[in-house]
This record gives structure tokens, C-alpha cells and sequence, in this order.
């Protein structure tokens, strides 16, 4: 599988990604002051949004909310919904808004906090994700024993047998980033089968494969 990294983050590159063919496009979903925003910017203090290498004024930013992104994708049910944050209010605002625009739409959720995922029902589908070796370790005796649509793991904690052993319990192993043909060659090494990328045109060469 192919998901473009980041790229439902505004409408443009929502349809440029759609466009192209892939199959799941990534927006990140923060909860402020009541609103579900899609950025991955982070917050600090009201007014300013930031990022590694990044500060910006939040007055100064366009900042989407997730209901325009569904209407941007115009019943295109190919989006991946990347859940920021620890707000306990954020999934269960999430779901509502996707039970009452999408109701039958078997639109992909993603988290690092796996509680929030309970919020959701089929056709949702439900992914976990981990950063680092510690959340890694809990997520593999997870799935065991809870198995899950899919996983969302750091390309460089894996190897070819943690993700054989993952694929026993979860329809979809995904992997980040691959923004490079070396990583898209490590990738296809560890035997995932999906792959998380800003490069648009690295994407299509998997879609081609």
C-alpha cells in the first residue's frame, strides 16, 4: 500500500494525492478549544504553532478543519485520520463527526494512544502506532492477544522477523518514513506491506511495483 505522509493536511495536497492513486491519505487530527484541526504543527502557548525547524503564528496560519477535508475529499473514502494528542474528548469527537459525514465509509483511524481507538466501530478501521522500542514492545504482546486492522511503526525499530511475527496478528503492517529509494528498498526488505511517504513520486513507483 501506498499513503501519502501528511498530505491531507490541506485540501491541495489532499487531491493531489487522491489524484495520484494512492491508497491512503494521512491528516492530522488536533482537538482545540473544541475544534478539530488538521495540522501536524504543535501548539505552544495560544498563539503560536510549532514544529522542528518551524514557528508560526497561529494569526497567521489557514488552518483546515477535519469536516472540510471530508468534503475536499468528496466521498473519497481513502483517508487516514492521525490522532494527536491526549485530549480524552478528541476520538469521541472524531467519531461522531465520521458516524454523521461518513457514516459507511471504511475511512482509517491511526494513534499512539490506543485507548482512543475504542471510540471507534466498524467500517472504521482501526490502526496502532509506535515511535520507539518501549511502545513497540507493548504493542506486540497487544496484538497477540487483541488483534488489530493494522500497525503504524518507525521503519527503523523493525526487522523482518518482528514484522513476520506482526503480520500473524493484524491485516497491515505500515511503516515511516520512507522518503527515500533506500528506505523504500529497506522497506520492501522487512517484508511490510505498506509504506508512509512525503514523496509523492517515490509513491508511485510503489504503486507501479
Amino acid at each position: 500500500m501506498a499513503i501519502a505522509h501528511r498530505a491531507g493536511n490541506d485540501t491541495r495536497g489532499l487531491r493531489a494525492a487522491l489524484d495520484a492513486g494512492v491508497d491512503l491519505v494521512e491528516a492530522d487530527i488536533h482537538l482545540y478549544k473544541g475544534a478539530l484541526e488538521v495540522r501536524h504543527l504543535k501548539t505552544f502557548g495560544r498563539a503560536v504553532l510549532w514544529d522542528k525547524w518551524v514557528l508560526v503564528r497561529r494569526r497567521d496560519t489557514v488552518l483546515p478543519q477535519l469536516h472540510e477535508v471530508l468534503t475536499a475529499a468528496d466521498g473519497d473514502h481513502r483517508l487516514m485520520l492521525d490522532l494527536k494528542g491526549p485530549a480524552a474528548a478528541l476520538a469521541p469527537k472524531v467519531a461522531a463527526l465520521l458516524r454523521e459525514a461518513a457514516p459507511d465509509a471504511p475511512i482509517t483511524v491511526c494513534t499512539k494512544h490506543w485507548g482512543m481507538l475504542d471510540a471507534f466501530e466498524d467500517p472504521v478501521r482501526r490502526v496502532l502506532s509506535s515511535s520507539n522500542r518501549v511502545t513497540l514492545r507493548r504493542l506486540r504482546a497487544r496484538v497477540r492477544h487483541r488483534p488489530a486492522y493494522g500497525v503504524s511503526i518507525r521503519r527503523e525499530l523493525l526487522t523482518p522477523e518482528v514484522v513476520a511475527e506482526l503480520r500473524e496478528s493484524v491485516e497491515v503492517v505500515m511503516v515511516w518514513p520512507v522518503d527515500t529509494p533506500a528506505a523504500l528498498a529497506h522497506a520492501r526488505h522487512l517484508g511490510v506491506s505498506a509504506v508512509i511517504s512525503k514523496n509523492l513520486d517515490l509513491l508511485r513507483d510503489v504503486m507501479a511495483g
